[in-house]
């Protein structure tokens, strides 16, 4: 059955069907002792989860939650062996339909729900337990637990994770975690490095954008996926005080609809804030409290023009239907990709067409928040652009104390637990703030004198020199030492009795700085040479 190797029957080891890279969906093989577990199903073709002995590869497959790049093979993989045990949360098990509604057959409900902060033995010596991970109702992180006859270790699977509270779910809660010093961390980088504003700066910039295009007699589009963001916005719009009480018309079309619907059958697992607005109004539609939320049907689509809207609908619906019979302005707002390549259609003398950020996933900052948290001994990387990946795995602060992956898909991942791994202590750098000011040919950076106290300011004040690089959509400034300096000369085996660009004192991050040198201002190589040449 299986298709990892075994050269020992207790090694762990992780084999990617799909990392999340692009649309390829998530699906993790892992095996732990004797047993291989499927972590999610995003895949769309499931054929290479299918032995030559048309067998599956796994045991037991577990589904974090029910977004389609997690879950959209869960049903192939059920109706080629209906016996296989899948699990989830119980919402997730509740929303997983929702990936096929356009599949002819009736869809079963096929999933096990599982109990959060349960531990659940599935077999002997392999327990798994739940814990809510905030990123969507019922989205699940996941201890799982081998004991051995000869080593144990546990494996923490956070799945698609948000530390912030949203409109509908509550964060991943540190707390809850933070005592479980995991062996392995498998976790999503899907915001790489880049830090964003706190969710409610988000959520008020979002919706002040929103309002000036109403002001402006322009209606406004929302292409949104079927399940999480298009729920978070309508109750966004029905709450937040910009828009509570006005007379606006909020229309939701296609499969948003019907997931909203879902939706209102989980008032019971929503926090207690969501349901006692539940209470008093209806969470979705509603005729009567404005703004007022009506399902878009072919009957009101021709009357859409009478007044400014808001409209929701399916990523892929063909946008004309809605602007091609009705000629005034258009604002169409797509949310931020996760790979920062968000293609947008061009716009026309009536459409304007823009990106916003709503974020559903930790950003780096809380990325590395949580893997310092639970301080595992191996890190691994998925769900997200190979860039953005590659930029976590390259940041020093993650480098120093743990071992980190990022494979592609088919990589295989081995994952030796022993005792011989020092743990350091966790991080504890402070930030500064400082200004930039752009002149004509260079940039000046002004930081506070509070950096100067650190001991480390030292390496970098010897020569006054730094590099900059981008990690992700931040750039990032690094002092450059004075051993770094005289490594760089011996690599380029620069004599330092050398008469050069390289050794001389105005010589700054490959540019020539020197007033009285024809070459001030223009960057140089470190052989070159100028009749000012003043030795460093």
């Amino acid at each position: 059955m299986s298709t990892l190797p075994q050269p020992n029957n207790e090694d762990l080891v992780c084999l990617p069907y799909g990392v999340g890279h692009s649309d390829e969906g998530v699906c993790l093989l892992l095996k732990m002792g004797p047993y291989q577990i499927l972590l999610d199903c995003g895949l769309a073709d499931i054929s290479q989860l299918i032995t030559d002995e048309r067998l599956p590869v796994c045991d037991l497959v577990i589904c974090t939650n029910a977004h389609a790049d997690r879950a959209r093979g869960l049903l192939a993989l059920h109706r080629a062996f209906p016996k296989l045990p899948i699990y989830t949360s119980e919402v997730t098990s509740l929303l997983l339909p929702l990936n096929w509604l356009d599949d002819p057959e009736e869809v079963p409900q096929f999933s096990q729900a599982l109990p959060w902060r349960r531990s659940i033995e599935f077999q002997d010596g392999l327990t798994a337990e739940l814990f809510p991970a905030g990123n969507l109702p019922g989205a699940a992180a996941v201890l799982l637990t081998y004991t051995g006859f000869y080593q144990s270790y546990s494996v923490f699977y956070t799945g698609d994770f948000f530390l912030s509270n949203s409109r509908l779910v509550e964060g991943l809660h540190l707390d809850s975690i933070r005592h479980l010093n995991p062996d392995v961390l498998i976790i999503e980088g899907s915001y790489g490095t880049a830090r964003h504003p706190h969710r409610r700066k988000q959520e008020n910039t979002l919706m002040a954008r929103i309002d000036r295009a109403i002001i402006q007699q322009q209606s406004i589009i929302l292409p949104v996926a079927t399940l999480g963001i298009a729920q978070e916005l309508l109750i966004l719009l029905r709450s937040h005080h910009l828009f509570t009480g006005r007379d606006i018309d909020i229309w939701v079309d296609g499969t948003i609809a019907v997931a909203c619907d879902a939706y209102l059958q989980l008032l019971p697992h929503f926090p207690p804030a969501v349901q006692n607005f539940a209470r008093h109004q209806s969470l979705f539609w509603d005729e009567k409290v404005r703004p007022h939320v009506r399902q878009l049907t072919p009957e009101h689509l021709p009357n859409i023009h009478l007044r400014p809207c808001i409209i929701l609908t399916d990523t892929d619906t063909d946008l004309n239907i809605y602007t091609a019979e009705h000629p005034f302005p258009w604002l169409v707002l797509f949310p931020s990709s996760l790979d920062g390549m968000t293609v947008l259609p061009a716009t026309t003398p009536q459409i304007t067409v823009e990106t916003y950020l709503l974020s559903e996933h930790s950003d780096g900052a809380g990325t590395a928040q949580l893997i310092h948290n639970i301080r595992p001994k191996h890190v691994v990387f998925t769900h997200g652009s190979p860039p953005y990946l590659a930029d976590l795995t390259g940041l020093e602060e993650l480098q120093n104390r743990y071992h980190l992956h990022s494979p592609a898909a088919g990589t295989l991942v081995s994952l030796p637990i022993g005792d011989t791994f020092i743990q350091p202590a966790p991080p504890a750098d402070p930030n500064y703030e400082g200004e930039l000011t752009e002149l004509d040919r260079e940039i000046n950076i002004t930081l506070p004198n509070a950096i100067a106290s650190d001991p480390r300011w030292h390496n970098f004040a010897d020569t006054g020199l730094i590099e900059a690089r981008w990690q992700g959509e931040e750039i990032v400034l690094r002092g450059v030492s004075q051993r770094e300096v005289l490594d760089r000369q011996q690599e380029l085996k620069l004599d330092p009795d050398t008469h050069c660009c390289g050794n001389c004192r105005y010589q700054r991050g490959s540019r020539c700085y020197n007033s009285r040198s024809p070459l001030n201002g223009f960057k140089v190589t470190p052989d070159g040479f100028c009749p000012v040449f003043e030795s460093s």
